[in-house]
């Protein structure tokens, strides 16, 4: 595979909001510096792409600004500069037929201090793994989770997720109207199969690059063990925001069938996910749709209830169905979900 590095990622932590320079990613215009070190064996790392240890033994760096030449991608006319591309004030629309327009909070933000929502979670809406798939999710929905960020009651339990902190930044920041017009846009966008599940016993060694697992060598592997891999189909066409372009999920093998069972079966611990959000799975009045949505994601978000780093209105409701999962469950759960038609 290819690989063209965009960036070295930071160790971050939420604690403090600095103006972000212009032309700076996720990663880079983090709104704060603060080095932290967080032991490996707190979280899975996998769910928690946030810094590779050769990059912490260095103290980390951040890479040279990307070049001003021109890039494209497979069956689009337009053009961006390296620049552009990872610019969290610009959102690279490669295809913007097949979308509606984007009002200006998703496709132009507000500096310093609200970045374009579409150029995290792309104007389809699908994200990639180190954020949120927010295509289809409701209105309401979303507007309650910005509360929930803006108020204190959703965090990361990794506080080096710089994704996490740009939300928390944007979600003190942005307005009633410009949140409104972002929230309407997502909800109106449909959620497609953007994810591939294969389930494996070996996957290819990968690394920490931009906030996402890359893979380093296909031709060297390794057990996956008890772990979720997801990386791009393509990462260089993942780092130029092409919307074409999605990502593969390994997971055990047995998980999805595991995973089956704990999504559908109630327990004496807990319901049945499908209790709330649905038979399908793609949510009911009381839950949201968790059909074929990143597993990375979806472990980050059992792990944030489990630990009491998600507190808004919907989380009491989650804190009981997770407390006694384990790793092996979610693997298997978020697998399963991932595997299924959105």
């Amino acid at each position: 595979m290819k690989r063209k590095p965009v960036l070295a990622v930071l160790m971050l932590s939420v604690t403090a909001s600095l103006p972000a320079a212009p032309h700076q990613s996720l990663a880079q215009a983090a709104p704060t510096l603060e080095m932290q070190y967080i032991p490996a064996d707190a979280l899975p790392a996998w769910a928690y792409p946030t810094i590779s240890p050769a990059l912490r033994n260095a103290g980390g760096t951040a890479s040279q600004p990307a070049k001003d030449e021109p890039r494209h991608v497979p069956g689009s006319a337009a053009t961006y500069t390296g620049r552009q591309i990872p610019d969290l004030f610009t959102v690279p629309d490669w295809f913007p037929q097949e979308h509606a327009p984007m009002p200006a909070s998703v496709a132009d933000g507000r500096k310093p201090d609200v970045p374009s929502c579409g150029h995290c979670h792309l104007p389809n809406g699908l994200g990639r793994p180190e954020n949120a798939s927010v295509a289809g999710l409701s209105e309401r929905y979303i507007l309650e989770q910005m509360e929930d960020f803006k108020a204190g009651a959703r965090k990361s339990s990794d506080p080096r997720m710089a994704s996490v902190a740009w939300m928390i930044r944007l979600s003190k920041n942005i307005t009633p109207e410009e949140a409104k017009s972002a929230a309407a846009y997502f909800a109106g966008l449909k959620l497609t199969k953007w994810i591939r599940v294969v389930e494996t016993d070996r996957v290819p060694l990968t690394e920490v690059d931009n906030l996402m697992l890359v893979v380093t060598d296909p031709k060297k592997m390794e057990p996956i063990g008890n772990r979720v891999i997801e990386v791009s189909e393509d990462f260089e066409q993942t780092e130029l925001r092409n919307p074409h372009s999605g990502f593969i999920a390994y997971v055990p093998k047995g998980s999805l069938m595991r995973g089956r069972h704990l999504v559908r079966t109630a327990s004496a611990a807990a319901p049945a996910c499908t209790q709330c959000h649905g038979a399908n799975l793609k949510g009911t009045t009381v839950a949201p749709p968790i059909a074929g949505r990143s597993p990375s994601q979806m472990t980050r978000q059992l792990i944030d209830f489990q630990r009491g780093n998600r507190n808004g209105a919907g989380a009491a409701m989650m804190k009981a169905s997770v407390a006694k999962l384990t790793t092996a469950d979610m693997v298997a759960i978020t697998g399963y979900l991932a595997s299924l038609q959105p």
